[in-house]
């Protein structure tokens, strides 16, 4: 509106009146030329408001918004927004799919457009009712087509938890909470364990209506379809009645990883039971991230070297005791490989070159090889890749057929190959018991699904061969400072995985020690025995 002029409603007609400045009607007007070749003056476009909306626009904006919500009118608040189809819809919903009845809107002092409000919701599902208090905002804005100060519509007005396509829903849950046991009757919590979170939020949602438990009436923020998320619960109105979950964890193995991740800002570890391929302790740093412990996917540098010299000496292709070649450099598909600090073995035998992880003692092996013969040891004597069943979401290793260059990369765990320290727990699992038995975190008998199993399997030799690498490993090789101390039946294996644009390598290391076998990463850790083998160590020091 220019300067100096001023409007009235007189008569339900707009009017000019005359300011100081002199600009009067005619400043509203315009000649057009008449048909007749004369003129003819119109009205022209009004001129629409520009700038941020006044304090007063904002504070009057919010308070008749806020009035009509609270008053049960949809369509009336959301023709305060600036899109009146999404924002109607979802107050609409606000009542009758939250059930919500009543609602107390209390505005408190903005700043430029933004005005926070308290929310004091009644829920009623049923016979059930509750009180639900929590703190919201909205934002003032100045529509660009009218000019008029509107609210910027957006779901988390509602409640800042709800993001596109969210909703509030108030309903019985999918389902009921859980007791989760351990192997010993032992409950575990998400209190005492919270680095077992995810995973008790994973098992009650698989198994809540397998346990016997009645779910709890809950509001809470419901995602859209496809999106995997699970609901995040706001408000219970019933708690529900657990039932009870029996699982293979072992509540001093648990606490023992736990603290072992817990002594890094990244890592994660996994311990299973090789002669039932029973998952034993499951533990992630940080508590609240990824579940990298059963879901992760990263090159497993050369632990997996264990699952190749499997391959190779069912092929003939190797033997602890016989002369292998370990030179500085090997040059296959087009790629220079090298070992460690260009470190070479003269007339040395393959135990040697296994302990010492020399990676040219596998590539000089690929042209003597398929494609496909890695991917199939993969699959048929390790079980890598063969829809595990654990009870929970795990990811199952992958060891894809590769050509070249990218073959002989995965010999030593680089390449197309991707594990988490579940499948490195169970590679070293496979060895120790000899055969492949599908990891397991709920039994078999709670639901009767039916687990993985491996079509083939390693000659007797062959595991009794690896066992001794992987000891001779663990006493004088890469992997014997992590295990110093250890008695018993030991094995182990160190890995250093590089990764694009990390300054230092991904640390791993995979081990067994009588019945226990177990498996950790590091993230950005560098050699594997430093980082992550005295976590392996701790775990199988508690496991007896």
């Amino acid at each position: 509106m220019r300067s100096g002029a001023k409007t009235a409603i007189v008569g339900g007609v707009l009017t000019a009146m005359v300011g100081a400045a002199g600009y009067g009607v005619y400043d509203l007007v315009a000649a057009e030329p008449a048909a007749d070749g004369g003129t003819t003056a119109t009205a022209a476009e009004p001129e629409v408001e520009t700038g941020p909306p006044t304090a007063a626009e904002v504070r009057e904006t919010a308070r008749d918004f806020l009035a009509a919500w609270a008053a049960a009118a949809p369509a009336k608040a959301a023709a305060l927004t600036d899109d009146r189809s999404a924002a109607a819809k979802a107050l609409a919903g606000y009542r009758e799919d939250a059930g919500i009845g009543k609602v107390a809107l209390d505005p408190g002092k903005g700043s430029g457009g933004e005005v926070p409000f308290g929310v004091t919701a009644e829920i009623t599902y049923k016979e059930e009712q509750a009180s639900y208090a929590y703190d919201s905002s909205l934002t003032v804005v100045r529509d660009k087509s009218t000019g008029k100060p509107v609210v910027k519509w957006e779901p988390a007005i509602l409640h800042p938890k709800l993001g596109k396509g969210d909703s509030l829903v108030t309903e019985p849950s999918e389902a009921a909470p859980i007791r989760a046991m351990d192997r010993d009757g032992q409950e575990l919590t998400k209190e005492d364990h919270p680095q077992l979170a995810n995973v008790l939020a994973d098992l009650r949602e698989r198994y809540g209506d397998k346990a016997g438990g009645k779910p709890p009436v809950e509001l809470s923020v419901q995602h859209p379809k496809g999106d995997k998320r699970p609901a995040e619960t706001l408000k219970v109105l019933t708690e529900g009645e657990p039932g009870e979950l029996s699982t293979t964890l072992d509540a001093g193995l648990q606490a023992a990883a736990e603290k072992a991740v817990a002594e890094r800002p990244k890592a994660a570890a996994v311990a299973v039971q090789p002669s039932t391929g029973e998952i034993l302790a499951i533990a992630n740093a940080p508590a609240d991230g990824f579940n990298v412990a059963l879901q992760g996917s990263y090159a497993p540098g050369s632990t997996m070297k264990v699952l190749t010299s499997a391959m190779l000496m069912d092929k003939g292709l190797a033997d602890p005791d016989k002369a292998h070649p370990c030179p500085k450099y090997h040059t296959y598909g087009g790629w220079k490989f090298q070992n460690l600090d260009k470190f070479e073995i003269k007339n040395g035998t393959f135990a040697q070159s296994f302990a010492r992880s020399c990676n040219t003692a596998f590539i000089t092996q690929a042209e003597k090889l398929s494609d496909d013969d890695l991917a199939k040891t993969a699959r048929d004597v390790f079980g890598i890749g063969l829809n595990w069943q654990t009870g929970v979401a795990s990811f199952d290793g992958t060891v894809p057929v590769q050509k070249d260059a990218a073959m002989a990369a995965s010999l030593i765990g680089q390449g197309g190959v991707r594990m988490n320290p579940l499948n490195m727990a169970s590679i070293a699992a496979t060895v120790k018991s000899g055969s492949f038995n599908q990891p397991v975190l709920v039994p078999t008998s709670v639901d009767n699904r039916k687990l993985a199993e491996a079509p083939g399997a390693m000659s007797p030799e062959t595991a009794e061969k690896l066992r001794g690498l992987m000891r001779l490993t663990a006493t004088s090789g890469t992997a014997a400072e992590a295990m110093s101390g250890l008695g018993g039946d030991i094995g182990g294996k160190t890995g250093s995985a590089e990764v694009g644009g990390q300054k230092k390598p991904n640390g791993w290391f995979t081990a067994y020690r009588n019945d226990v076998a177990a498996a950790a990463v590091v993230p950005e850790g560098g050699h594997g025995g430093s980082s992550a083998g005295p976590l392996v160590a701790q775990i199988l020091r508690a496991g007896g």
